[in-house]
């Protein structure tokens, strides 16, 4: 048996498949696909597969992190990629199948892009830039004991901000793994508390999932 991990994107249509239809989703390509995938043992036998990180519903992705074993060792990984992508829906590809090397424990931040459309992008901009510079930035987080304020602010890392005609695009580096996990939504509220200035978040993306050291997880 060898543990593999799939690197694969999830954009366009595909963005509204929820995290629990995602699961759904994928033990249907892996039947379809008829590939050696390793089951679990037990009266209701399923392939075995994890992802890395839940992905919000209406986010797209470049990056997201498939894990499954495969029952035959001289199997090409080229020939599972190809397979898989033959029976993939639209809007979700494999992008990468390699031998399982870091453990989903290293994951430390993940990247997302996103783009606040408004009528008033240098309004908006000026906005951002007095949020980032205050001392904390709380917001409401829901935890598996309830709902819970956080401080947001010692945890963003923004890597770029840009204003166009009709938005403020953005790079935005947060929290993410089993300790914490945030996501840009937390970063919308906390805007849209701050400012009275309509926007609205399109386009979001997760560009980037990255270990505590900084390293590229895959």
């Amino acid at each position: 048996m060898i543990r593999v991990r799939a690197v694969f994107e999830k954009t366009g249509r595909a963005k509204y498949i929820s995290h629990l239809d995602l699961n759904r989703c994928m033990l249907r390509i892996f039947r379809r696909s008829k590939l050696p995938i390793w089951y679990t043992e037990g009266f209701h036998t399923h392939p075995y597969y994890s992802f890395a990180l839940a992905l919000s519903l209406g986010f797209e992705s470049h990056c997201e992190i498939l894990d499954f074993n495969l029952n035959d060792d001289d199997i090409s990984l080229d020939y599972v990629c190809d397979t898989l992508n033959g029976v993939m829906p639209e809007g979700m590809r494999i992008l990468s199948v390699a031998p399982q090397v870091k453990k989903i424990t290293e994951i430390g931040c993940a990247e997302y892009t996103f783009s606040l459309v408004t009528e008033r992008p240098d309004e908006l901009s000026d906005k951002i830039g007095e949020l980032l510079a205050s001392e904390e930035i709380l917001v409401e987080k829901k935890t598996k004991r309830g709902m819970k304020t956080v401080d947001i602010k010692p945890s963003l890392d923004v890597l770029g901000m840009e204003k166009s005609a009709g938005s403020v695009d953005m790079r935005l580096r947060l929290p993410a793994g089993t300790e914490t996990n945030y996501n840009p939504s937390l970063f919308f509220e906390a805007l849209g508390a701050f400012t009275d200035i309509p926007f609205t978040p399109e386009r979001i993306c997760r560009t980037g999932i990255y270990c505590k050291n900084g390293e590229v997880f895959s």
